[in-house]
């Protein structure tokens, strides 16, 4: 039998359309068309049913969709058996529109120069849905906004950014309270289906504010857009760039503390998940944080001048030093602080400011 037909049925079951997965697959229709024909003579049922251009499993088909799915993920792992132990055949990665355009790129740039067999399969969505396909195994691992609940013992997390929470305004509007904006202009509501909308939805409620709501949607980008052509102000987490270009905006810090945004790489802790997403983060990690061999350059920025030590300044001051790894600050005025204590410090006394922080 070939695995690829089988990958052609459950692609298929899961987009819900022959159209669909063939653009998934990067195949025409009709070839698509052809593998599914061939499956079920092989296997002696029909196992699609389709109704005008949809299309759902039949009964043979939903008996042996998830047995499918399992011996897809054993085939993928063969080759990775075959290596011995390098990372190569297919990471199958979920990621949230702003870490799709603002985190992967670089990341993948990275692994690409350092596990050139490896083939990266990405899918774009949303968190809730991006979480239970790491569960039941259709993804290996995904960037999601970590959930409001306690995460199985069978997942692993780890925190990549944290973003708080802005009010977006105007850039004429500025200089103005942020919670007077958010009780008396138009409010452009970020979708409270979206774990970052509700974690807005829930300062709103906090701080005792009842917007005037003109839109809700799940979209970012589309939100600052909006907020830039005068239709209102919004409340967003600081997400990471790129953001639209050519807009009439400010970025407003809350006038309380609240929770950020938090940001992370989630998968299984099963055999998979530790040999490849482990790897995975690794790479990730150096990718976005500063490593070991980079921490001695900091004794020198300090001694830096013009303008090499106005950008290194500025370089720094998204980055500290917590338990031996470097994680982005939560905002602008934290980071700046961590910098004037680390420049303060003598170069003896760095490395207790490093613990200490």
């Amino acid at each position: 039998m070939d695995t690829r037909f089988l990958d052609s049925f459950v692609a298929v079951v899961e987009e819900g359309s022959i159209a669909a997965a063939a653009r998934r697959l990067h195949l025409t229709p009709a070839a698509l068309s052809q593998r599914i024909q061939a499956l079920e003579a092989e296997m002696g049922a029909t196992l699609l049913l389709r109704a005008g251009r949809t299309v759902a499993p039949s009964e043979a088909g939903l008996a042996i969709l998830d047995r499918a799915r399992a011996l897809l993920r054993e085939a993928r792992d063969l080759r990775a058996l075959a290596t011995a132990g390098a990372l190569a055949g297919e990471l199958r990665l979920g990621a949230i529109a702003t870490a799709l355009t603002g985190l992967v790129p670089a990341m993948l740039a990275r692994l690409a120069t350092r596990y050139p067999q490896m083939e990266t399969h990405i899918s774009p969505g949303i968190s809730a849905d991006l979480y239970r396909r790491v569960l039941v195994g259709e993804l290996d691992a995904a960037l999601i906004v970590q959930p409001e609940f306690a995460l199985p013992k069978s997942c692993e997390w780890r925190l990549l950014r944290e973003e708080p929470l802005v009010v977006l305004a105007p850039a004429a509007q500025a200089q103005a309270e942020p919670h007077a904006l958010l009780a008396a202009e138009p409010f452009i509501r970020y979708d409270r289906n979206q774990w970052g909308g509700r974690l807005a939805d829930r300062y709103l409620r906090a701080a005792r504010i009842a917007p005037r709501e003109r839109f809700e949607l799940d979209a970012l980008d589309a939100i600052a857009v909006m907020v830039g052509r005068g239709l209102g102000v919004s409340l967003v987490p600081d997400w990471a760039p790129p953001w639209p270009v050519g807009l009439e905006i400010a970025r407003l810090p809350l006038p309380r503390p609240f929770p950020p945004r938090r940001i992370g790489l989630l998968w299984m802790r099963g055999a998979r998940g530790r040999g490849w997403c482990g790897r995975f983060w690794r790479v990730k990690r150096k990718t976005f944080f500063f490593g070991k061999k980079n921490q001695k350059t900091f004794a020198s920025w300090r001694h830096a001048g013009g303008e090499r030590s106005a950008e290194l300044t500025k370089s720094f001051c998204f980055f500290f030093f917590r338990k031996r790894r470097f994680f982005p600050y939560a905002s602008f005025s934290r980071a700046s602080s961590a910098w004037m204590g680390w420049r303060n410090c003598t170069p003896s006394n760095r490395f207790t400011w490093l613990r200490q922080e």
